[in-house]
Order: structure tokens, then sequence, then C-alpha cells
């Protein structure tokens, strides 16, 4: 079956992540969580927090594509502190990272409505207690806004706020 993605489908996303209480939305082109290779579109805007998490098992890379907007993809060393940063922007000159299997990192929204294509290998699976960092909040405790604030801004050498 033939998929297609108007430019009114991701204003409608972007118009979802922002009524949403995590700030973000994505729609899936995969049939199935099991599928062998995960395709969506996801909606960030500013004020979501992606608690920065790695993928451990396997070869499981994952790539970033900017459709809208603007968004800071980071990857960290095993303490937190910012190895790298990318900015991609959809008026600017990068527009694409695919981040290594195994590498912590997190994507932080720098303007309303972006949105970004991602393709990973599946099936999907929910990070295990050790894919997640255990430096950062999790999603919703009360250290989270104060560090995806801090994302926006962080650089390399960077390491976030106790």
């Amino acid at each position: 079956m033939t998929k297609l993605i108007s430019i009114d489908d991701l204003h409608a996303l972007s118009q979802e992540a922002q009524a949403a209480p995590r700030r973000r939305m994505n729609r899936n082109l995969h049939v199935a969580l099991a599928d062998p290779v995960q395709r969506l579109f996801n909606a960030f805007e500013p004020g979501t927090y992606v608690r920065p998490h790695r993928h451990a098992h396997g070869d499981r890379w994952e790539l970033f594509l900017v459709v809208s907007g603007k968004a800071a993809v980071l990857t960290f060393d095993d303490g937190g502190k910012v190895a790298e940063r990318f900015e991609l922007d959809a008026a600017g000159p990068l527009r694409l990272v695919e981040i290594a299997a195994g590498a912590w990192h997190t994507v932080a929204s720098l303007a309303p409505g972006t949105v970004l294509f991602e393709v990973k290998p599946g099936p999907y699976a929910p990070p295990a207690e050790k894919e997640v960092a255990d430096w950062a909040p999790a999603e919703g405790a009360p250290r989270a806004a104060a560090l995806e604030r801090w994302l926006r801004g962080a650089r390399p050498g960077d390491t976030g706020p106790a």
C-alpha cells in the first residue's frame, strides 16, 4: 500500500504535539512495532523532554532527518558530559544525523513546529533500565524541566545541572 504524508498532515501532527502534555507526538509509517524497520515522523515542541538513552543491544543505530523547524541532537559520554551537538535545521545546512549504536543521546526542540523523520532498526522494544541514563531524571521528575532547558543550549564538554 502506498503511503503519503502531506504538509497538512505534518502541520496537524505539530498541532497535536502542541496540545499534548508531553509536547510531542509521532506518526508511524511502519505497520507494527515488530516491523524490522521503524519509520516515523516525530513532532517535538520546545519543552518536551526526551530522557537521554541508548540502544545498547545489537546494531541499534538511529537516524534523524529534519523536516521542519530546528532541533539539537546531543550525544554524551557515560558520565553525562556532552560529547557532540548537532543542530538540525530545515532552513540550515545540516539536515540529517545518524547516531551510532550504543551512544547515549537525546533530542531537544529548538523551535515550534519541529518535525523529525526517524528511521531505526526494529522491532521496537521499550528501553531497558540500563538503556536510560541514570545521570538524567526520568520524564516528569522534578529536575526534568530544568534539564530540558539546559539541553537546548548545551555544548560539547558541558555537564548538566545537578
